[in-house]
């Protein structure tokens, strides 16, 4: 596909003048209601025990019936999202109600929180230790009580977010593999979570607590994991905050500080506050091209900050999420500072990304390519990909560039 920019550049300019903001919004919100939504319409809904299948093969057919509570929390929202955004769509609304009405009946231990995989038929397979599990059930449920206002869609929302912050220390419990004291690490992926989070439930919340929120999140993204030597957001400190120069402490996930700074972005816009998003922005871009593979293309999936082997074997892989949210990064980027950079990279980002993972053949998106592009799972949906990243971002990109 071609990149479409609205102005050649004149003699001396290097970058494009303008981005045709109306082409690429079109273009995505086409994939996404007539591509995306429809698959996972079609294909995912367990009509016999309620719930959604994710292990989906190319063509869309199912090859595992386990259910992972995280994957049903974000095909909840997505659902309950696009009613809420796009068009009050009975068939979305369906869907949604059916995944919640699942995760409501069998997705919780006693103390309420969420399992991370069940069976078919909704008995626990994997005991809680994921907390995004958790994150993703409050922001599918807030979702739907926007769709469809009930009681009992809050309290589980907000009683599972309360349950998050008070788990966000000691996020695994007693299914903590680390030895204690040793190297005590904290993630960063948990703050990342919760800066978007906070606002998808600020309805719930009421913006006096969100705005209490937001510093504290700011605070650990930006300043915390944020190591400004390196101009790169690590995946795990210290507990005191401080870095640590181990496997797990050098780790860099570029499409985890890319996602994250598209989040910041949000929040800045929220605030007001300029400086704020322009350092999310530089960040975001930063990291692109440290987690731009220069010899193949594409964004790595994991790096070592200091340039050692990382321990991750899967290290060079090219994954749809990293890529899906770049574009969502670069859109708003561009969109809120008019950054050119913003505008070159998208349609980099963007050609590679609906080069190789887009599947004209059977509908939806490939996941996992080699470091080469090739496609390594032919896979739609697995324990990992659901419903998610793909019709999100689609939303993200045209949404962003048609109210402008």
């Amino acid at each position: 596909m071609q990149p479409k920019v609205a102005d050649q550049p004149q003699p001396g300019e290097q970058t494009p003048a303008a981005l045709d903001k109306a082409y690429y919004a079109a273009l995505y919100k086409d994939e996404l209601l007539d591509n995306i939504l429809p698959f996972w319409v079609q294909h995912s809904k367990d009509e016999k025990y309620g719930g959604y299948f994710t292990c989906l093969n190319r063509d869309g057919s199912v090859f595992d019936t386990d259910k992972f509570m995280w994957l049903q929390g974000r095909e909840v929202w997505c659902f309950s999202h696009m009613f809420n955004k796009i068009a009050p769509r009975q068939e979305w609304l369906d869907m949604a109600l059916h995944g919640a009405a699942f995760m409501e009946k069998y997705g919780r231990d006693e103390n309420g929180n969420w399992y991370f995989s069940l069976n078919q038929q909704g008995k626990p397979l994997v005991q809680a230790y994921n907390i995004f599990s958790d994150c993703f059930a409050a922001m599918g449920f807030a979702s739907l009580d926007k769709a469809a206002p009930s009681d009992r869609f809050k309290e589980i929302a907000l009683t599972t977010f309360d349950n998050i912050l008070r788990r966000q220390e000691n996020s695994k419990g007693s299914y903590n593999k680390a030895y204690p004291g040793t190297r005590p690490l904290k993630s960063f992926s948990l703050p990342m979570i919760l800066c978007n989070l906070s606002l998808e439930m600020e309805h719930l919340l009421g913006a006096d607590k969100v705005s209490a929120f937001i510093p504290t999140v700011l605070h650990e993204v930006m300043d915390v994991f944020y190591q400004p030597d390196k101009k790169l957001i690590v995946e795990n400190v210290f507990a005191n905050g401080h870095f640590s120069d181990s496997f797990d402490g050098r780790l860099v996930n570029p499409g985890h500080g890319i996602e994250a700074m598209w989040f910041i972005m949000d929040l800045a816009r929220r605030l007001q506050d300029p400086t704020l998003l322009r350092k999310a922005c530089d960040i975001m871009l930063y990291t692109l091209e440290y987690g731009w593979d220069q010899q193949y293309g594409g964004i790595l999936y994991f790096k070592d900050i200091l340039g050692h082997p990382p321990q991750q074997l899967e290290w060079d892989q090219k994954l749809w999420w990293v890529h899906v949210e770049a574009l969502i990064a670069l859109a708003k980027g561009y969109v809120f500072t008019g950054d050119k950079r913003c505008a070159e990279w998208f349609l980099k980002v963007h050609d590679y990304t609906w080069q190789h993972f887009r599947d004209a053949a059977y509908g939806e998106w490939f996941g996992y390519l080699d470091r080469q592009g090739q496609v390594l799972l032919p896979l739609k949906g697995g324990k990992w990909k659901g419903a998610f990243h793909v019709p999100r971002a689609l939303y993200q990109v045209y949404s962003t560039f048609e109210k402008q």
